[in-house]
């Protein structure tokens, strides 16, 4: 007994004669670490002197940094990209903006002349271009597995080579990159902010595993096994938390939707650099397009606006198209085309498409379905114009820029009923029914026959409601609600 105690005694001298010694050694490394941060940044500083030059004036230009390693492709976050440049070159005459990309393929008069003839958006001023040579880092396919993580910690490699190649004042993530914001805040001793279109993880996608629901990222394997389900959301969990620590580090936080501002606010707990700045849609180009009655003749068509992205959900459109068809619901009215517009980022999103096409091979419907990809403004016009249902699929859509496109341009929309469609855009004005939602291929299949099956007048009055309730929407509004947002950083 009094050896055991002994014993025990000499344990617990042994463990204090170690802990001294191994928290002396923690505080060396952490104080070593702080002298090589603070030396990094120093370095950074010197090196940001050595790269910027003054300007015609003498003064050096603000330099407003944005990074977006994707900005010559064709969706709704080029558009807030090219249209927060634009508000930017309108408001201050000493900045000058800089786009990180990895669009190596396009030099930089052709990526700005692609978002004028995409988005309609003319530049005042010259945009300065930095291209990347490590956006691979980025691609989802280099993670089959531990795809967020890989990314987030590929992004950060990603920040590092735009950081030494450009050392802004002012740095804007524009992507949903988060990681890079400490990076850029505490080594490049920039002021940051951010335009969260979605959040990298949100709280629905830690229910989706706990429920143990499959969707596209949630494998069936994970979904039928309970231990990969648990092992799962622990990753879910901590990859939550370290997304919540990097968030909060920026000193400005907008978000598109009050889908988008609800998971931001949980995740972030930055509630007062937090606020809601609706996207530019260019609801006045597509106001522009007169309503006309329709006439009984014409062929019916359905317009989807959206990028070729797994999460858009466009075999759902297809499935549902098909039912419709299947089923036929239409009677003698005339015939029914389903036209997919969207842009293609990459060789996985052209693989897509290819699969899409299958998919109508195997529903029998390719003679109905047309794919329109990469198109011309004037192009999109015409096919919304000529559009009696717009449709929208995406679960969760963060905002929903084609939605509203598709309002103004006076389609009748049918979008999921969830995230931005269903809180911001979908919604009665003045009382009034603008536009429809749905959930599953029979919900979307019924309510296009609905829409089809009411007379001309009905679905004139629907889009009118549609058309008047986007004005909250438009690039003015943005405009406005960007500057107010952004001016703490100007300060």
């Amino acid at each position: 007994m009094v050896a055991g105690g002994l014993s025990l005694c000499g344990l617990i001298r042994l463990l204090c004669s170690l802990l001294i010694p191994a928290l002396f050694l923690s505080g060396v490394l952490c104080v070593c670490l702080v002298v090589l941060l603070w030396g990094v940044r120093l370095w950074i500083q010197q090196r940001k002197k050595q790269l910027t030059s003054a300007g015609k004036d003498g003064k050096r230009p603000l330099l407003v940094a944005f990074f977006h390693p994707y900005c010559n492709a064709g969706g709704g976050g080029e558009r807030v990209l090219w249209c927060a440049i634009r508000t930017l070159q309108k408001k201050y005459r000493n900045v000058t903006c800089v786009v990180y990309t990895g669009d190596r393929d396009a030099t930089g008069e052709e990526i700005v002349e692609g978002a004028f003839r995409r988005f309609n958006i003319k530049l005042t001023h010259p945009v300065k271009f930095v291209f990347l040579e490590k956006r691979y880092l980025v691609e989802a396919s280099l993670y089959p597995h531990f795809t967020l993580l890989g990314q987030s910690l590929g992004s950060v490699f990603l920040g590092w080579e735009a950081l030494l190649k450009c050392v802004p004042d002012i740095y804007i993530d524009s992507m949903g990159y988060a990681f890079t914001l400490p990076l850029f805040k505490y080594l490049g001793g920039c002021r940051v902010g951010c335009y969260v279109h979605y959040p990298t993880i949100s709280t629905d996608m830690l229910s989706v595993v706990r429920n143990q629901d499959t969707r596209f990222n949630n494998a069936a394997f994970i979904t039928n096994s309970p231990l990969f389900s648990k092992f799962k959301l622990a990753y879910y969990y901590f990859f939550a938390f370290m997304y919540g620590l990097v968030g909060s580090c920026s000193d400005v936080i907008m978000v598109n939707s009050s889908w988008t501002l609800n998971h931001i606010l949980s995740l972030w707990r930055a509630g007062a650099c937090t606020s809601i700045v609706y996207p530019p849609c260019d609801v006045q180009t597509f106001l522009d397009i007169p309503l006309e009655e329709e006439r009984s003749t014409r062929e019916y068509s359905i317009v989807s606006v959206s990028q070729f992205r797994p999460e858009k959900d466009h075999p759902l459109q297809i499935r549902a198209f098909a039912k419709l068809l299947k089923e036929k619901r239409l009677g003698q009215q005339p015939p029914l085309k389903l036209i997919l517009i969207g842009g293609c980022r990459n060789q996985q999103d052209e693989e897509r498409v290819n699969n899409l096409k299958r998919l109508c091979e195997e529903l029998g419907v390719s003679n109905d379905v047309t794919f329109r990809i990469n198109v011309p403004f004037e192009e999109l016009k015409r096919h919304l114009a000529e559009a009696t249902i717009g449709l929208h699929t995406m679960w969760n859509e963060h905002f929903g820029i084609g939605v509203v496109e598709c309002m103004a341009a006076g389609t009748v929309i049918l979008a999921h009923s969830s995230g931005g469609p269903k809180l911001d855009i979908v919604v009665p004005y003045e009382g009034h029914t603008t536009g429809f939602l749905a959930e599953n291929e029979d919900n979307y299949a019924e309510t296009m026959a609905y829409i089809l099956s009411l007379s001309p007048e009905k679905r004139l009055e629907i889009r009118e409601n549609a058309r008047r309730s986007v004005h909250r929407f438009s690039d003015q509004h943005f405009e406005e609600t960007f500057l107010l947002s952004v001016e703490p950083l100007f300060k």
